[in-house]
């Protein structure tokens, strides 16, 4: 019976685990963009990453990991992440004056402290966020 017990409190405890890591990761994760929470984070001078995204696109694909785990770091976890649809949001593509998808645009407040376009470098991508910070 005590190690039924036991075994019990600790399948709760690593499931208590999967939940809050997997909460903390999604909390983390882009967003569509929003114009209005896009003009209040620049407002703010909170950092935004704006993600020109296709779903067809293989470097977005190899991009959307990276940021996910960067993000759900705490270093970069202040670094709000909002995606534009290259193919459906075709004005926002050209608001932010993007030639093509996986094209990453930073904002520190209102103003663009980083662009890059097709990396899929990890360590390229460490140092454009660290940009925003």
């Amino acid at each position: 019976m005590f190690k039924l017990a036991r075994l019990l409190l600790l399948l709760i405890s690593i499931a208590a685990a999967s939940l809050l890591a997997n909460g903390s990761a999604q909390a983390a994760a882009q967003k569509p963009f929003d114009a209005k929470a896009f003009e209040a984070a620049q407002a703010t001078g909170k950092p935004v990453l704006i993600e020109i995204h296709a779903s067809w696109c293989p470097t977005c694909k190899a991009q959307m990991p990276i940021l996910d785990k960067l993000s759900a770091s705490g270093k970069y976890a202040p670094i709000e992440r909002m995606r534009v649809d290259f193919d459906s949001q075709k004005n926002l593509v050209k608001s932010f004056k993007a030639n093509m998808q996986s094209t990453l645009v930073l904002f520190k407040g209102k103003k663009e402290v980083a662009r890059s376009v097709a990396v899929t470098d990890a360590k390229a991508i460490q140092a454009m966020l660290d940009k925003a910070l």
